[in-house]
C-alpha cells in the first residue's frame, strides 16, 4: 500500500462518500416530503403516480430537468449568468462539511469524528460561507437583464443581509454560554441533565435559557433561506419568479437545490446550537435508546394496518413491504453495537427532521408578507430583541462566573 494512503485519508474518503450520498438523497426526497405534507394539509393526494406513493417522482423530476433544453436568453451577461447558480449550490453545500453528526466512533481500531472537518472556529466558518450565499441570488437577478429578476435579486440582497444581523446576535448568545466557537465543543457543553431528567440544551439550561434566541434564529433562518412567509425574492404573483425568471433546465434546478440544502444546513446548525446536537431528550437509563426501535415498529404497524385497508389497489402490496423494512430497522436498533454507534446519529437526524417539518408546516400555513413588512420587522423588532437578549445573556453569564 502506498505511503500516502493512510487511515485518515481512507476515513475521510468514506465519510465524504457517505455524506454526499446521504445529502443528495435528502435533497431529492425533501421535495417529495414537502409536496406530500402540504398535500395532506390541504386534503390532497400529492405525488402518487411515479412509483409506489410517488417515491420515484424526484428521479422523474431530475430526468425532466436534465433533458430540458438549457436556454440562455439574449443580452444576458453570460459569465455571471452561468456563475450564479454554481455559486448558490457551492456555498449551500460546503457548510455541511463542518457539522458534527455524532460523537467520535471507532471502526476497525481507528477513531474518527462524525464530520468531514472539525475546525475550532466552525460556527464562524458557517457564518462566513452563508454570508457569501447572497451573491448567487444577487448575480442571478443582475445578470439576467430582466427587470423582474433584478427586483428579485435586490430584494434578496437586502433581505438576507438584514436578517443576518439578528441571526448573528441570536448565535452569539449560546456561544457565550458554551464558551467556544467549535461546533463539537458547543454540543459537548450541552451534555448531561439537570435534576436527572431535564437536558442541559441551550434552550433549557441556565443561567439564561436561550428560548428567545432559538425563536429569533428560526425566524431569521426562514428569511435567509427565502422560505414562506419570507419568499419575497421569488414572489410569483409580483415578479413572475423573481431572480430565476430567466433560468431553465439544471440551472433553474440549481437554485432549488441550494434552497433545500440551506434548509438542511440551517436545521443542523439549530440542532447543534440550541437542541443539544446528538444528546437525547432524556437519559439512556430511562429508556431513550428504545425510542428509535419503538418509532420504527410503530411505522411498520401502521404500514400493515393501512395495507389491510388500502386506499389504492397497489397499497395492498407496497405497504406490507415498507412495513417489513421498518420492522427490520426496529430490530437492527436493538443490537448493542448499533445502539452505541448510531443512536446519537438517530437523535441528531430526528431533531433536524423535526425542524425541516416545521419549515414545511409554516409554508403550508402562513401567507407571504409584504416587502415593507419584512424589512420593518427585521430592523424595528427582531434586531432590538436579539440585541436585548444578547445583553441579558452576557449579564447573566458574567454574574454566574
Amino acid at each position: 500500500m502506498p505511503d500516502f494512503i493512510t487511515p485518515y485519508l481512507i476515513a475521510t474518503l468514506v465519510k465524504t462518500a457517505v455524506l454526499a450520498g446521504a445529502l443528495m438523497t435528502t435533497l431529492a426526497y425533501l421535495q417529495w416530503i414537502e409536496r406530500k405534507v402540504i398535500a395532506h394539509v390541504q386534503v390532497r393526494m400529492g405525488p402518487s403516480r411515479v412509483g409506489p406513493h410517488g417515491l420515484m417522482q424526484p428521479l422523474a423530476d431530475v430526468i425532466k430537468l436534465i433533458t430540458k433544453e438549457g436556454v440562455i436568453p439574449a443580452d444576458v451577461n453570460v459569465f455571471f449568468y452561468v456563475l450564479a447558480p454554481f455559486l448558490a449550490v457551492f456555498m449551500s453545500l460546503i457548510s455541511i462539511s463542518v457539522i458534527p453528526f455524532g460523537p467520535p466512533v471507532t471502526v476497525f481500531g481507528y477513531t474518527t469524528n462524525l464530520s468531514l472537518a472539525d475546525p475550532n472556529v466552525g460556527i464562524l466558518f458557517v457564518l462566513a460561507i452563508s454570508s457569501m450565499g447572497v451573491y448567487g441570488v444577487a448575480l442571478a437577478g443582475w445578470s439576467s437583464n430582466n427587470k423582474y429578476s433584478l427586483l428579485g435579486g435586490l430584494r434578496s440582497s437586502a433581505q438576507m443581509i438584514s436578517y443576518e444581523l439578528p441571526m448573528s446576535l441570536a448565535i452569539a448568545a449560546p456561544l457565550l454560554m458554551a464558551g467556544s466557537l467549535s461546533l463539537r465543543e458547543i454540543v459537548n457543553s450541552q451534555g448531561g441533565y439537570s435534576f436527572g431528567v431535564l437536558p442541559k440544551w441551550a434552550i433549557f439550561s441556565g443561567p439564561f435559557p436561550q428560548f428567545f434566541s432559538f425563536i429569533i434564529f428560526m425566524i431569521s433562518a426562514f428569511a435567509e433561506t427565502n422560505r414562506v412567509p419570507f419568499d419575497l425574492p421569488e414572489a410569483e404573483n409580483e415578479l413572475v419568479a423573481g431572480f430565476h425568471t430567466e433560468y431553465s433546465s439544471m440551472k433553474f434546478a440549481s437554485f432549488f437545490m441550494s434552497e433545500y440544502s440551506n434548509m438542511v444546513t440551517i436545521c443542523c446548525i439549530t440542532t447543534v446550537l440550541f437542541l443539544g446536537g446528538w444528546h437525547p431528550l432524556w437519559p439512556a437509563a430511562l429508556g431513550s435508546n428504545f425510542v428509535a426501535p419503538a418509532l420504527f415498529a410503530l411505522a411498520g404497524a401502521l404500514c400493515f394496518l393501512h395495507g389491510l385497508n388500502p386506499a389504492r389497489p397497489l397499497d395492498r402490496f407496497t405497504l406490507p413491504v415498507f412495513g417489513l423494512v421498518f420492522f427490520g430497522l426496529a430490530g437492527v436498533f436493538l443490537v448493542p453495537i448499533v445502539v452505541t454507534m448510531f443512536m446519537p446519529v438517530f437523535w441528531f437526524v430526528a431533531k433536524t427532521g423535526f425542524l425541516l417539518f416545521v419549515f414545511i408546516w409554516i409554508r403550508a400555513t402562513l401567507p407571504r408578507f409584504r416587502y415593507d413588512q419584512l424589512m420593518s420587522f427585521a430592523w424595528k423588532f427582531l434586531f432590538p430583541v436579539a440585541l436585548l437578549n444578547l445583553l441579558l445573556t452576557a449579564l447573566m453569564v458574567s454574574l454566574v462566573q
